[in-house]
């Protein structure tokens, strides 16, 4: 292989411990050729999946789906911008819901998310008789999408 990386550096490159390398390497996420001293050698473009890991991973998307989502990928070729545009829009709703769940933590945590704590005598204004009850355990409000804002038209 032809500028190929150390797991040491490949490691040091990517910010990601050479166990955790081993462990991506044993799910089929990333390759690895070997030297006559089996050595392992990733090339260039290993690095650049390992940051779509970190990366996936950071949003909650599963080892399993990231797999399937490399899978998808050539084999023969580094993947090209176009390559990796088309892997990352599949997960566009799932950032989506995660940027309006954030959202909604950051601006209403400090009111009432509908954990039941206080709703079930004393919460008059975000729960009156505890209404939220009925739709089930945990924090009801927070995690409730919120209504679709219109689209504008242009006059």
């Amino acid at each position: 292989m032809h500028e190929s990386l150390t797991i040491g550096d490949l490691a040091a490159r990517s910010g990601v411990a050479p166990s955790a390398l081993r462990y991506y390497e044993r799910l089929g996420l990333i390759r690895a050729g070997r030297t006559t001293g089996n050595q392992r050698r990733y090339e260039r473009s290993e690095l650049r999946r390992v940051s779509f890991i970190r990366i996936a991973q950071q949003v909650g998307v599963s080892l399993e789906e990231i797999r399937e989502a490399l899978d998808s990928l050539p084999e023969s070729r580094t993947p090209s911008k176009g390559d990796w545009a088309q892997l990352s829009a599949r997960w566009r709703s799932r950032l989506d819901e995660k940027i309006g769940l954030l959202t909604r933590l950051r601006d209403d945590l400090t009111g009432c998310i509908g954990c039941g704590c206080l709703s079930l005598q004393r919460c008059s204004l975000y729960n009156p008789a505890d209404a939220l009850a009925a739709e089930g355990a945990g924090p009801r409000i927070l995690l409730r999408a919120p209504a679709p804002v219109p689209a504008r038209t242009e006059s």
